[in-house]
């Protein structure tokens, strides 16, 4: 039987997973699926490499499903096909390190001490990280579990990219900017280490776009900025979460409308963004797809927000050698791709206009001076990853 390796990714009503071979240490992609409408109505299938695809029964007299269920429904497929047996550990990405965890990490009591301390910072993320931790260490007694932070990458950030304005106890507190989606440029990274060397040595952007976007700065590997701040709802417009504003914002929220706490999260995570600004979706594909004026601004303000954080990530770097699209936005939208770079010859870009168009992996002009790419990100293979690596010799990370 082959090894094999589990990735999850739980979230408040999914639970995603991958399976890997892992013979010899070499990763090759088996299969990935996920289990939504956790506590509503569920439903999810699984597609192997090989492109068969298979939905998920559920018992729907059983009620409604928790994290702990839809694991075991993974499982029983996982059983089904014969890879339950070779399941040599776990991964799971974890939203928050907080301030001292910079790797992965094997999953013990201790450590979920550690993880559920954390969870004020990320009160809308970190439980349900947590409960398929736990649902997966039900499931699968005795394997090695790992926990991936999506933090960790950006723990590199100098003091004027980590700090608020606020006095220095908050900061001391950990009241800081953390940065997100660090296991996605940790792959984008690794990745150009192999087709652009020269590139990743210098100074990197990363555009990260999707449901939830943000931008990283890179220097010789390591993270120097990024867009997110103390949580996710900072830097870009995404799906739904608004990205930056002004905390008068805030203020006027609670002292004019009487909006609780609970509110304006609602408010802020859930009913802003494209969705929130076009009043017609949150999918990127649907508003370029309509004549919709209010579509039009919620594009436009998106771009907008992107072309300034890439001059002021430049600014952070003092510099731009190479600019990375990945996300689903980032990967599939050559029209944002097209419209973010546009004028921007002052930074050395020039686009290729048919490359763009057909999403090939370089779409930079001959003559720019800086590169561009258009890399997919794959978080799933890096969880699995840094997790045969723990598990084959747990000391590197004790």
């Amino acid at each position: 039987m082959s090894k094999i390796v589990l990735t999850f990714n739980a979230g408040s009503s999914s639970l995603k997973f991958a399976a890997f071979g892992a013979d010899n240490g070499r990763l090759n992609h088996l299969a990935a699926g996920q289990v939504e409408g956790i506590g509503a109505n569920p439903k999810g299938s699984v597609k192997r490499a090989t492109g068969e695809t298979t939905e998920f029964a559920f018992d729907r007299a059983a009620g409604k499903l928790d994290h702990h269920a839809a694991t075991r429904v993974i499982l029983h497929w996982l059983e089904q096909v014969g890879y339950a047996s070779g399941i040599i550990a776990v991964g799971h990405r974890v939203v928050h390190g907080g301030p001292n965890l910079t790797e992965p990490m094997l999953i013990d009591e201790a450590a979920l001490a550690i993880l559920r301390k954390l969870i004020p910072l990320a009160p809308l993320h970190q439980p349900h990280n947590l409960a398929g931790i736990e649902a997966a260490i039900r499931a699968f007694p005795g394997k090695p579990q790992v926990a991936c932070f999506d933090t960790a990458f950006h723990r590199s950030h100098p003091f004027v990219s980590d700090t608020f304005a606020l006095p220095r106890a908050y900061y001391d507190e950990g009241v800081r900017r953390y940065g997100f989606h660090g296991l996605s440029y940790e792959y984008i990274t690794s990745t150009l280490k192999k087709i652009a060397p020269q590139i990743v040595r210098e100074d990197v952007i990363v555009a990260h776009l999707g449901n939830g976007a943000s931008m990283c700065a890179i220097k010789n590997g390591r993270s120097i900025a990024s867009t997110m701040g103390f949580t996710a709802l900072d830097g870009l417009p995404m799906g739904t979460r608004c990205g930056q504003l002004d905390p008068g914002v805030l203020l006027y929220l609670m002292a004019e409308k009487k909006m609780t706490a609970e509110q304006i999260s609602d408010l802020l995570y859930k009913e802003s963004g494209l969705k929130g600004m076009s009043g017609i979706s949150q999918d990127m594909r649907e508003l370029e797809a309509s004549d919709s004026p209010h579509a039009r601004d919620a594009i436009d303000y998106f771009v907008a927000r992107i072309r300034r954080e890439l001059a002021g990530l430049a600014a952070s770097v003092e510099g731009v050698e190479g600019i990375v699209f990945t996300g689903g936005i980032g990967e599939n939208s050559s029209r944002i791709r097209k419209a973010v770079l546009s004028g921007m010859e002052w930074m050395g870009i020039v686009l290729d206009d048919e490359a763009n168009d057909a999403g090939a992996q370089m779409i930079s002009a001959k003559e720019s001076r800086t590169v561009v790419f258009v890399i997919p990100t794959d978080e799933e293979r890096m969880i699995a990853k840094h997790t045969i690596e723990i598990a084959l010799d747990p000391r590197k990370h004790q």
